[in-house]
């Protein structure tokens, strides 16, 4: 990862745009001088196999989904952390007691430090932490479709316990104990984390959610639902015990290119951002992203320009740290798709993370002194951090790439004007604009 070389600036302080920001202190970033990141965690080794060039130099960090140890991102998925109760639904088979409280939290927290130690080592440099269990919801009311298994399972194991109770007294009997026990099962499970590994920060994938799925309704907003968000609020248990937060933003191709996914991600990660807020902690958790290069449920068809602005880009815009563009191992696993990851990567993908990291690097910079991120004035606007391209070429020059250009005052007026500063922890800084007087390279 290469620093940021930052010319000589003259500075110039203009007072119409110099005000106290109201937003909350956030963690610094983990890394250094990078307000927003984007990180690739998607499963190469096929292409790399092949012999097919893949352009990540882009990407501030690049992982896989593999158990790989010594990686910026680990991403713990229900095999792979202790002994997690679920159902198979394929093999119709119950696993480990199949509800939470019919696990053996004891033997998980066990087998799960025995995995957290194999993983990530104990002198780890700061990086992220993903717990991916997403067979069950811990709020009762949240497990519909196929996943109301649990509530039918938790019912019958009350039933067994208490055969004297009245149906509704069952029903709340099998609700409580289903929720303590999922409760637990998070808290002791992200607790031994940071215990073990506390500079890494940990987080369970797709929390906090909105639920927001409803993009083909006319009047459709986007925003969160007042029974999501109060929801969320009852989980105030698992905000107080993460370090970060890591909602997903996964696209369907049936909103291609339309406003809406603006809207679908724009609520997601606001949510998320509110969530943050909640605990009463010294600053706020930083928010990781999670994307897909590819539309969700397929692996052919890959994000438009217009579809990436619409994630990558909200997201920046709205203050998170970071996206995550995550695949599966069937996404690029021959010829075919691999060459066209390697020429959506060259064409459209690294380019656009050039350009939206840079402009974040350079908008911390000018209007928050380096000491702070930009955050949009106005959540639900349509007000991006990109490099003008009247101003800014984005090259790559010895394998990485670099974005070379001056900034106009009507391009840095209109970010103050648009975006404020979130300060980060034990620092002081404020919306005010400082102009270069000289070409920027900016290094990403």
């Amino acid at each position: 990862m290469a620093a940021s070389l930052w010319s000589s600036l003259v500075i110039l302080v203009f007072s119409s745009v110099t005000t106290v920001s109201s937003l909350p202190p956030t963690e610094p970033p983990l890394i250094h001088g990078h307000p927003f990141v984007v990180i690739w965690n998607a499963p190469t080794h096929r292409c790399k196999q092949l012999h097919i060039p893949l352009d990540t130099t882009a990407f501030q960090a690049v992982t896989t989904p593999a158990a790989v140890p010594g990686q910026f991102l680990t991403i713990f998925y229900e095999d792979r952390l202790g002994l997690y109760p679920k159902v198979d639904f394929p093999k119709q088979k119950i696993e480990r007691g199949g509800v939470p409280q019919n696990g053996n939290l004891t033997e998980h927290l066990a087998k799960a430090q025995d995995e957290i130690d194999h993983s990530i080592s104990n002198d780890a440099a700061p990086g992220l932490a993903v717990i991916d269990w997403e067979s069950w919801r811990p709020l009762w009311d949240q497990n519909w479709g196929t996943k109301r298994i649990y509530q039918r399972l938790s019912l019958s194991h009350a039933l067994k316990i208490a055969p004297f109770l009245s149906s509704n007294a069952v029903s709340q009997l099998a609700k409580h104990q289903f929720e303590d026990a999922g409760q637990h099962f998070m808290e002791r499970t992200i607790s031994l984390g940071i215990g073990e590994r506390p500079s890494r920060r940990w987080g369970f994938y797709l929390f906090p959610d909105c639920f927001n799925y409803g993009w083909t309704k006319s009047n459709y907003t986007g925003k969160c639902s007042a029974k999501a968000q109060a929801q969320n609020n009852q989980m105030m248990w698992l905000w107080e015990k993460s370090t970060v937060l890591f909602p997903s933003v996964y696209l369907h191709l049936s909103i291609r290119n339309s406003h809406n996914a603006a809207l679908f991600v724009r609520n997601r990660v606001h949510e998320a951002l509110r969530v943050a807020r909640l605990p009463k902690k010294p600053f706020t958790m930083p928010i990781y992203v999670y994307s897909r290069p590819l539309y969700r449920g397929q692996t052919e068809v890959f994000q438009t320009k217009t579809d990436l602005v619409s994630t990558l880009g909200e997201s920046a815009a709205l203050g998170a740290a970071g996206v995550v563009m995550w695949g599966s191992s069937r996404d690029y696993n021959n010829r075919a798709s691999c060459q066209s990851l390697s020429d959506y990567l060259a064409s459209t993908l690294s380019p656009y993370v050039a350009n939206v990291t840079a402009a974040a690097m350079l908008c911390s910079r000018v209007l928050c002194q380096s000491k702070g991120r930009c955050v949009r004035r106005s959540y639900d606007s349509d007000h991006y951090l990109h490099l003008n391209p009247q101003h800014f070429s984005i090259l790559r020059d010895n394998g990485k790439y670099v974005a070379v250009g001056l900034p106009s005052a009507d391009d840095l007026k209109y970010w103050a004007k648009q975006f404020t500063c979130q300060c980060y922890a034990a620092l002081s800084c404020s919306p005010r604009l400082s102009l270069p007087n000289s070409i920027q390279h900016i290094w990403v």
